[in-house]
């Protein structure tokens, strides 16, 4: 049951006079961990399948900010890399056997039929957002009892259409990353060639020549060499670090890659 002095149970119970009508937000938050592009996912126990962080924006704000006040009640981060993808308005897209009245009774311990205003027709503005997986401190007080990360190519069973939701931002990620630095967004403040490389494979979902990979970060100065090893058993690694200037820049103007 969903915490009562918690605002979703409010907006569930007593209307969405808050709340724009007919749109929400979605938000696909990764992080990169273990070699892996992991997606931030959610699990309320009345709803047997796994769901992305969203909510509905308020009359008061935008639809950035809506995601970026969704972010940061999931991953307790503010600033994080937002980027709208796409908006998904298929017909009946959140009338689906995942979310019924009886299941939204079970949530609320209130009765609420058909004609409840979540079962009305809503169109998501989804959003992908980048976090450096280390620095999350997953919140479960919100809509689900459950909140981890998932491998992207081992997702679970999936609400409604959010698995679509993470096969398109998943799509948009892989564009921007020829184009912008987004390494900067999901790595530690210091880390080393392998780590960045194995990101960036990670993403891509692809082999990428160690070499030219390595040669052409350093020939757009994205990443500096820093006069500092990573302690290993073996052969201690050189740390690197972005240079910031250059990733606002690049930002700003775009770059190639590859």
């Amino acid at each position: 049951m969903i915490d009562k002095s918690h605002e979703s149970y409010r907006i569930i119970t007593e209307g969405n006079q808050d709340y724009l009508s007919n749109l929400a937000v979605d938000n696909v938050i990764f992080g990169y961990h273990g070699k892996e592009l992991k997606v931030l996912l959610l699990k309320n126990p009345a709803i047997s399948t796994w769901m992305l962080a969203g909510g509905y924006i308020k009359k008061t704000e935008s639809a950035e900010n809506a995601a970026a006040r969704v972010a940061k009640e999931r991953t307790g981060l503010d600033n994080l890399f937002l980027q709208q993808f796409k908006v998904f308005s298929t017909p009946g897209r959140n009338q689906t056997p995942e979310l019924t009245p009886e299941i939204l009774s079970d949530l609320t311990g209130v009765k609420i039929d058909e004609n409840h205003w979540m079962f009305s027709p809503i169109v998501s503005i989804s959003f992908y957002t980048l976090t450096e997986f280390s620095k999350v401190k997953v919140d479960t007080s919100y809509m689900g009892e459950e909140c981890k990360w998932w491998d992207v190519q081992t997702l679970p069973d999936l609400f409604q259409d959010h698995r679509q939701i993470i096969a398109e931002a998943l799509k948009a990620l892989r564009l921007h990353i020829y184009h912008y630095p987004i390494g900067y967004e999901l790595l530690p403040e210091k880390f080393t060639l392998p780590e960045i490389h194995n990101l960036y494979q990670a993403i891509l979902g692809k082999q990428l020549d160690d070499r030219n990979f390595t040669r052409k970060l350093m020939s757009l100065g994205i990443i500096i060499k820093l006069d500092e090893v990573k302690t290993s058993n073996h052969r201690p690694p050189n740390l690197y670090t972005f240079n910031k200037a250059t990733y606002d820049q690049a930002l700003e103007e775009g770059i190639f890659i590859f």
